[in-house]
């Protein structure tokens, strides 16, 4: 016989969600925030709590501002740009009153862009492009690759330079290639492995170094009190590779170019990630900031999007894949730019292994 279940607790229910949850008191006043709402406005509930409402969410659009403070509104608000500590962020709002408790309101915000299916469970097309681009491409390519070596064969000593100019091309479009079907491929199931943290970053570091003229200065501020990561030793190195990388090239026309790589234990705020039908913390940070002139403001809310890039030359996949395998290691990435400071920072949250402690 089955036994039956109590049902969850709503306080276990609302903190289980996958988006961001508030709750407003009839003066218009922030009651309750679940973890991803923490996670949203870079603010812990404690913090929160008791502050306006309109000092918390903060909107371009005036319409939104005034029905945050009608008691009675209920609404559903799609593609607004929503003011939080960090900077801005895209989301899909919905009000709705709580018909038991006068003047009480639960907000819900849905981030655009973040998730990686849409709504109704799909794949995102952004990641099923490549993969579909990847496949139509690579037959041809591997015959233009032959046909080319076999013209360098047949061809003079005038022509055959050209000949291997067309293989050289095609070498280079199928490695693009290759990194398209990285995006298009399924999320991994994180590796369960504790990973030495600094030693992953310190092995990035040293890549990123090996070639490079010494101009630009990589400098580490680590926690030495951080317990071991739930990742890919591999998977993470490859990620900030990419991103000290950026950082570097970013840097490297500003006066003293600085490249800083910062660990913290997040204990202020509680970052959730819903990964494979759980709920999982993400309390270990990994801080990559540089003193460049930052990204152009017009792709500062599409840059982990495949194909978007402010450098020159530039494919636009490189942060498109830092997004996805930091998502396969059930972790987080996000940019920020603080124009104070003059310093952009992208930081990743991970897991503590299991075990390891927190």
């Amino acid at each position: 016989m089955t036994t039956a279940l109590a049902a969850p607790d709503p306080a276990v229910l609302i903190a289980g969600l996958v988006f961001a949850v508030l709750v407003i008191d009839p003066d218009h006043r922030l009651a309750r925030a679940n973890p991803v709402a923490e996670e949203l406005f870079g603010q812990s509930e404690a913090r929160m709590q008791g502050k306006p409402i309109a000092q918390i969410a903060m909107f371009e659009e005036p319409r939104i501002a005034a029905l945050l403070t009608d008691a009675e509104a209920q609404f559903v608000a799609r593609d607004l740009i929503l003011g939080v500590e960090a900077g801005h962020r895209r989301v899909n709002l919905t009000c709705s009153p709580v018909p038991s408790h006068l003047g009480w309101r639960v907000l819900t915000f849905s981030e655009i862009g973040q998730g990686e299916r849409d709504a109704d469970g799909d794949e995102r097309v952004e990641l099923r492009a490549p993969a579909v681009l990847a496949h139509e491409i690579k037959n041809p390519l591997s015959a233009i690759r032959g046909a080319s070596q076999l013209l360098e064969r047949r061809a003079n000593d005038r022509d055959r330079p050209l000949a291997r100019l067309i293989a050289g091309e095609v070498d280079r479009i199928a490695e693009l290639v290759d990194r398209m079907q990285q995006l298009g491929s399924r999320p991994a199931t994180p590796s369960k492995e504790p990973c030495n943290l600094h030693q992953a970053i310190r092995n990035a570091i040293s890549t990123v170094s090996t070639g490079r003229d010494g101009a630009v200065s990589i400098e580490e501020a680590f926690d030495p009190s951080l317990p071991p990561v739930a990742a890919d030793a591999a998977t993470l190195e490859q990620v900030l590779i990419n991103l000290v990388a950026n950082a570097c090239d970013a840097a490297c026309d500003a006066e003293s170019p600085r490249v800083t790589v910062r660990t913290r234990f997040a204990s202020g705020l509680v970052f959730n990630a819903i990964r494979f039908g759980k709920s999982t913390r993400l309390p270990i940070e990994i801080i990559v900031s540089d003193n460049g002139a930052g990204v152009d403001p017009a792709l500062r809310d599409h840059i982990f999007e495949p194909f978007v890039t402010g450098k020159t030359g530039g494919q636009g996949l490189g942060l498109a894949l830092v997004r996805k395998l930091v998502r396969d290691l059930g972790g987080r990435v996000s940019h920020e730019r603080d124009e104070r400071a003059g310093l952009t920072r992208f930081r990743i949250n991970l897991p503590v292994a299991e075990g390891a402690g927190a």
